[in-house]
């Protein structure tokens, strides 16, 4: 297992609820370098959107090819929104929250139900009493244990690959995010995922008008598609790996989840900046008001933040494994290795 990341054997030796203070410094946004961030990101992503739409005409392969490239500037529109959300994209709250309301219609996200789901996590985040929302769910090896044969053949089905990574995204994306679920008593919530839908049928039925279904199966589907799967995939890897912890919420402390219960995923250079620098998930989750790009100003200023809870690639696909939180040895296991304990 110490294959996989080395969060266990090289902890940040600062407490984390010391690093606020430092990491502070970086909070405010550029107001230049927030809206460069988005002209490099909107454009090419809208640019993109027309020439797939324009290769319709000579080729559906092409057309399809170009969708799924620009999977990945959705990807870094949704972190935009997602900054958005916790106010560090701009210093204006009202101008953050527009545009993130813009742009949760793009992403297939309703903005205001996700930053409060979103702001549940952060706050809830690696606490075994407040799992469920904004989360990926996972069981401890005793409750499993507990559990019928059904339960647990349903949450072997939820927590396998296929599932997680296949069938989840669009399900996701596509349906559940259609209704505020886990905030029905919540007029604002309502509003905002109403109002995303209807923005959403009105795009798409202008789309279908102007170029018929082909541009809804070839391009919008595919490119959402794309952003949504790539998405799920960074979520559960930030959260779910060797290094993470649970506790109960006697013994949980928050900032000590934030830094010791995310990981560092490392990606090479192109898709870090595709991804918006999202990999730098345990100095995010300590100080969620640093913009996305002034994330790697941490890393450079502070090497001890740089070498902790790294994760590359390849060490990232043995966390699909994991499953199940054993609170003995603390460490996530897999089905298997909770069988042999």
């Amino acid at each position: 297992m110490s294959d996989h990341i080395n969060a266990q054997h090289e902890p940040v030796a600062r407490a984390p609820i010391e690093w606020v203070k430092t990491l502070a410094k970086y909070r405010e946004p550029r107001v230049g370098r927030s809206w460069f961030e988005l002209a490099i990101t909107a454009g090419p992503f809208v640019g993109l959107w027309a020439l797939a739409w324009w290769s319709l005409t000579y080729s559906y392969w092409l057309a399809l090819a170009i969708a799924v490239f620009n999977g990945a500037f959705l990807l870094r529109l949704f972190v935009i929104q997602h900054d958005c959300g916790h106010g560090s994209f701009f210093n204006n709250r009202a101008l953050s929250d527009w545009l993130g309301r813009a742009l949760g219609v793009v992403t297939l996200t309703p903005y205001d139900v996700w930053r409060r789901t979103h702001s549940i996590h952060h706050g809830a985040h690696g606490n075994l009493a407040r799992r469920g929302i904004g989360d990926v769910y996972t069981m401890t090896v005793a409750e499993y244990n507990a559990m019928g044969w059904l339960r647990r053949l349903q949450y072997r089905a939820y927590r396998h690959p296929i599932v997680l990574f296949g069938l989840a995204p669009g399900y996701l994306f596509f349906l559940q995010n259609r209704l505020p679920l886990g905030l029905m008593n919540g007029v604002k919530y309502w509003i905002s995922a109403m109002g995303t839908n209807v923005a959403l049928v009105v795009g798409l039925s202008v789309i279908c008008y102007f170029g018929g279904v082909m541009p809804i199966l070839l391009v919008f589907l595919p490119t959402t598609l794309l952003a949504a799967t790539a998405g799920v995939w960074l979520f559960y890897v930030q959260h779910q790996f060797e290094g993470a912890s649970w506790d109960h919420d006697a013994d949980w402390q928050m900032h000590d989840a934030a830094l010791h219960g995310s990981s560092h995923y490392v990606l090479p250079t192109p898709l870090q900046w595709l991804s918006a620098n999202i990999g730098i998930h345990h100095v995010h989750h300590l100080y969620s008001r640093i913009p996305f790009y002034r994330l790697p100003e941490v890393l450079r200023d502070h090497g001890e933040l740089a070498t902790g809870n790294r994760m590359t690639i390849r060490q990232s696909i043995g966390s699909a494994r994991l499953k199940l939180w054993d609170e003995k040895t603390r460490q996530l296991l897999s089905f298997a290795q909770a069988r042999g304990r």
